[in-house]
């Protein structure tokens, strides 16, 4: 069973990561894992409050498929969790990373995103991190983009976001497909 690790933080946009976290446990059967700083709860920007089944310290790149975090409003409070070992431990394992919104550029900080294409809110965003060294791999678009089995999206690309990380899991399929069409029909024309 493949098994996803949902890492929330205090003021997480709460709509970035509810798409894939119910297509991969609704449709695909996987275990998703939601993780917080220390396990303590966490409450959304949208109020959601969420009691994290593990602390951060107990995701381990052996243990799970994939490495999934949400943007919010950590970062630019300056009290986000630092999360380059987890990054670099996930990318060096062959496993499944990705970062949509602020989480995108939390990659940026960590290394991880340097030799990939990737994408994010903006490459200004990315810029602020003084470790980055990716810019010539940055694509401003605003669909998700998947380099390996690494992930990356703006904050308003849940849907392709998803997507990508099904297909860098081996988990997009008929099914799948068809079921998320239907929330990217508004983006058709």
């Amino acid at each position: 069973m493949t098994r996803i690790a949902i890492a929330l933080q205090n003021d997480y946009a709460d709509w970035e990561p509810a798409l894939l976290m119910a297509a991969t446990r609704y449709w695909l059967d996987c275990e998703v894992v939601t993780a917080s700083p220390y396990g303590k709860p966490v409450t959304s920007m949208g109020g959601l409050k969420v009691t994290p089944d593990i602390g951060f310290d107990a995701i381990d790149a052996e243990r799970f498929d994939a490495l999934i975090i949400p943007g919010g409003y950590a970062w630019e409070k300056g009290v986000a969790f630092d999360f380059t070992a987890l990054a670099t431990a996930f990318r060096d394992g062959g496993k499944v990373l990705g970062g949509i919104c602020a989480a995108a550029s939390a990659l940026a900080a960590t290394g991880v995103l340097d030799g990939v294409a990737h994408t994010g809110n903006s490459l200004a965003s990315h810029m602020k991190y003084p470790g980055y060294r990716g810019e010539a791999h940055y694509v401003d678009q605003p669909q998700a983009i998947r380099d390996t089995k690494i992930v990356t999206a703006a904050g308003s690309a849940p849907d392709t976001f998803t997507i990508e990380v099904l297909k860098a899991l081996d988990l997009y399929g008929p099914e799948a497909e068809e079921e998320l069409a239907i929330f990217a029909a508004e983006h058709r024309r």
